[in-house]
């Protein structure tokens, strides 16, 4: 496959995550693939999940980071990606964090998104397909 694919953090949190195994295999057969991005937000909402939903320790935590920098492509969120979110969240109407997750996608010239939490199939600026993958 030779799109560029980014994944949303509800995608990741379900590799961790055993009690929807459905959910979890489709997620680990997703962050399998090559050319998969991810951005900070999503290490950082990831880190979030982790520590307060599933009580990890911070060393396990960090492990974990470790993980997604060995394994993802990872786009640094910056100043001009939050004005590009802020458009988008105008346009599209999505939440700030969503069109974040967009503008981080778009700049890293992705054409799939994965994200259980977007509109299926939408298509953003004529090049980034939304798509849940658990449809």
């Amino acid at each position: 496959m030779s799109d560029k694919i980014f994944l949303d953090t509800n995608i990741i949190i379900y590799c961790y995550s055993y009690t929807e195994t459905n959910k979890q295999e489709i997620a680990q057969n997703l962050v399998s693939i090559n050319n998969v991005i991810i951005s900070t937000q999503v290490i950082k909402e990831l880190t979030n999940v982790l520590r307060k939903k599933f009580k990890l320790e911070w060393e396990i935590i960090q492990n974990t980071i470790n993980e997604l920098e060995s394994n993802f492509l990872i786009h640094t969120n910056t100043s001009t990606t939050i004005k590009s979110a802020c458009k988008i969240a105008k346009r599209y109407k999505f939440s700030f964090y969503d069109s974040l997750v967009i503008a981080a996608a778009l700049e890293t010239e992705c054409t799939i998104l994965y994200s259980e939490d977007m509109q299926h199939e939408q298509i953003i600026e004529g090049t980034l397909t939304i798509r849940n993958p658990f449809v």
